[in-house]
């Protein structure tokens, strides 16, 4: 950090345990993300309880190059729970600062709409028929939200393309709640 850990404590006893555990999950932050710049960490009790037991409120402000990141948390009763959730959360915040800031933001598989085209009832497999005409193989283990007995052919799923060692197939095969009111309603 280039600007010294400030820990704050309000209305709470001063206690050099809480500070060492405070100091030394900052170094770990510190450890992780060596571009912090500045961290403050603030302890309290918030005043006028609605339930028994002391409720502490987890403050951490670190500052970034370009960016803040805050931690708010309210606890019950453990300190040291409530410091451990606290800095667990800002670790989480700064790891996906740190992937946007080199480009690793997390991408999803591209979902892809079809029909189901042919069905094998004895083998639990079938085709889907994608919207450029193709057909990709799919079986019962790749569906998401329906049971293998509830689909029909020309019944409009959704899947995601993914490679096997016969070719493209389909996988993560769902149904939209809407198409299998629609299907049970036309028969």
């Amino acid at each position: 950090m280039k600007i010294p850990l400030q820990i704050t404590l309000r209305d709470i006893p001063s206690s050099e345990a809480v500070e060492a555990n405070i100091r030394e999950k900052a170094e770990k932050l510190d450890r992780a993300y060596p571009h912090i710049m500045s961290c403050r960490v603030t302890v309290e009790i918030p005043g006028k309880h609605k339930h028994q037991g002391k409720e502490f409120n987890i403050r951490i402000d670190i500052t970034v190059p370009g960016s803040e990141i805050i931690v708010n948390r309210m606890h019950d009763e453990d300190i040291y729970v409530a410091l451990r959730d606290s800095f667990d959360a800002a670790k989480r915040q700064l790891e996906d600062y740190n992937r946007k800031q080199s480009g690793q933001v997390k991408t999803h598989e591209p979902e892809f709409q079809g029909r189901i085209a042919r069905l094998f009832d004895e083998d639990g497999c079938g085709f889907i028929q994608t919207a450029d005409g193709q057909e990709l193989y799919f079986s019962r283990e790749n569906l998401v939200n329906i049971d293998f007995n509830q689909l029909k052919p020309g019944l409009e799923v959704h899947f995601i393309e993914e490679s096997a060692a016969e070719g493209m197939q389909a996988k993560r095969i769902s149904v939209s709640r809407s198409a299998i009111d629609e299907q049970s309603l036309q028969e």
